[in-house]
């Protein structure tokens, strides 16, 4: 008999399981080069990349827009209209959300006041091409930039494929540079060469990206803490173990560092699934990521839906998929999670691979205080006020002069005192 491959823990455990959003170690090491880069600008990063075998010496390190149409038209005619169909999905999402938010015009005493949703002016969006080229990420980063009305799109990628470049043209970026890890993510802060100093990187990557986009987030915006995967499947005895098991591994497979949990409400359920991860694991080519990543992973046997939602609470997963017969009895238990798959039919590869929803999503217990990648990460909120009719306003005047003087500013109360009638 195939013997399990995730470790069981009991609930009460889980606190002490909950990874930090950016791992110290990482920190130290994305620090120096953060900083050589941002004294150095591109001529660091490309020999911060050449050192860690993003180039090889004198390697191509630019593409342009040119070379990106030009990696597009090389691609089977099959695999051009694939990108096309998933940028059209993740376009029409992005821009359905960008529908959302409006101006907003509100009448005040003498006058009005609001607000307007304008995008930033550049955007840095990170594509992870270590152990595999990842094009979603390229779509999902820089169409949803576009579709909020970002004017400048830079892409970052490690060794990017055609298929990268592809997407790159695709999405409609202004340019892509091939590099990674916290050299790529200082670059975009800071600007060197061809790249501008973005106002906002958005898009998920290893540890050092992650501490990278932390250290740079005193400068420029950013969307998230997006690290290594994770995945929390809660599963009844509805489900299917095998397709459980390979949902499991689909996220394992992503990098060693990634998280796969298993919450089911049965102790047979869970045996069922971890010996299907066991498995499947033995005729998985990207086993050795995936086993390595199992290290990480677990099983969870819990009494009660309760019991079910504060694990979940607890974990604030980047992706919570309720394997159920009936998901929604669980859903509004659920506090804290990046993207939610609610039924067996709404599996997390949909998410990743662009049927709508962005799959950049914060990790490491970030989603307590943080949502997906979307466009308003690429927006800000700019108020505004006019007062015409002064007279009108003396009544706010009258108060923002007595609380002028009960803090003690005397200019403050002095501004508003010289504009009474």
């Amino acid at each position: 008999m195939t013997e399990p491959t995730l470790r069981r823990v009991t609930p009460d455990a889980i606190a002490r399981l909950v990874r930090q959003p950016v791992d110290p170690a990482a920190l130290a090491v994305a620090q120096a080069i953060v900083e050589r880069v941002r004294s150095g600008g591109i001529e660091a990063a490309i020999a911060e990349g050449t050192r860690l075998g993003d180039l090889a010496a004198g390697g191509k390190v630019h593409y342009s827009p040119a070379d990106c149409r030009d990696a597009l038209e090389g691609l089977p005619r099959v695999q051009q209209d694939l990108l096309t169909r998933t940028a059209h999905r993740i376009r029409s999402f992005a821009e359905a959300q960008r529908a959302a938010l409006g101006n907003v015009t509100l009448p005040v005493p003498g006058g009005s006041a609001g607000h307007e949703a304008v995008a930033v002016e550049s955007a840095g969006c990170y594509a992870p091409g270590g152990r595999f080229p990842l094009p979603s990420s390229v779509l999902m980063t820089a169409i949803t930039a576009r579709a909020a009305g970002v004017t400048t799109v830079w892409v970052a990628s490690p060794r990017p494929s055609p298929v990268t470049l592809a997407a790159a043209a695709v999405a409609g970026a202004d340019g892509l540079i091939a590099l990674g890890g916290a050299q790529a993510i200082a670059l975009l802060a800071f600007g060197g060469g061809p790249v501008p100093a973005c106002d906002v990187i958005t898009g998920p990557g290893n540890a050092f990206v992650t501490a990278a986009k932390f250290l740079v987030s005193a400068h420029v915006g950013i969307d998230m803490l997006a690290g290594p995967s994770e995945l929390v499947v809660v599963a009844d005895s509805s489900a299917d173990p095998t397709v459980v098991a390979m949902d499991l591994l689909a996220q394992a497979e992503h990098d060693p560092d990634a998280v796969p949990v298993l919450v089911s409400f049965d102790a047979e359920m869970a045996n069922r699934v971890e010996r299907a991860v066991a498995t499947a694991l033995q005729n998985l080519p990207t086993a050795a990521t995936a086993g390595a990543a199992l290290a990480n992973g677990y099983s969870v046997v819990v009494g009660s839906p309760d019991e079910a939602a504060a694990v979940c609470n607890m974990l604030a997963p980047e992706h919570l998929q309720l394997s159920l017969a009936r998901p929604e009895t669980l859903r509004p238990l659920l506090h804290h999670y990046g993207a939610l798959f609610l039924g067996t039919g709404a599996c997390e590869v949909l998410g990743d691979y662009g049927i709508g929803p962005n799959h950049v999503l914060p990790t490491g217990g970030a989603a307590r205080h943080s949502g997906g990648l979307s466009v308003f990460d690429f927006l800000r909120i700019r108020t505004w006020l006019q007062i015409d009719d002064v007279a009108a306003a003396d009544d706010v005047l009258a108060d923002a002069e007595a609380l002028a003087d009960l803090e003690g500013l005397a200019a403050h109360a002095g501004a508003a005192r010289c504009r009474r009638r």
